[in-house]
């Protein structure tokens, strides 16, 4: 599904996520998946936290308010490895990497392309 990240300067860049929001997609969110694709993703929701247990590959971690906007990033998260943002009410998950490409930051909002 296409979406839209409006950075705070105003600036855009376009999404590819999937959404993950019945138990048995959140369940396997990437697991299985060899890597993602630039500006490809999955968004979990409602969600909190993230594990990387069985991945292949490491995710940057976007964790979003109850408005779609960033209130937290995770780069680099490793296979094995655990994190958690108890405000959050979603997580996107991008390849690692991803975050500093698209000059992601705390207060850019994610929506819904037209």
């Amino acid at each position: 599904m296409k979406h839209q990240l409006i950075r705070t300067d105003g600036t855009s860049a376009p999404l590819e996520l999937t959404m993950a929001d019945s138990l048995p997609s959140r369940l396997k969110g990437l697991l299985g998946r060899a890597g993602l694709n630039p500006a490809e993703g999955i968004w979990i929701s409602p969600c909190n936290s993230v594990h990387c247990f069985f991945m292949r590959f490491a995710i940057d971690v976007l964790y979003l308010d109850d408005n779609e906007r960033i209130i937290a990033i995770r780069p680099n998260l490793a296979p094995w490895r655990m994190s958690l943002c108890w405000k959050a009410k979603s997580v996107i998950e991008l390849a690692a990497g991803e975050c500093q490409r698209l000059r992601i930051s705390p207060g850019d909002q994610i929506t819904c392309a037209s």
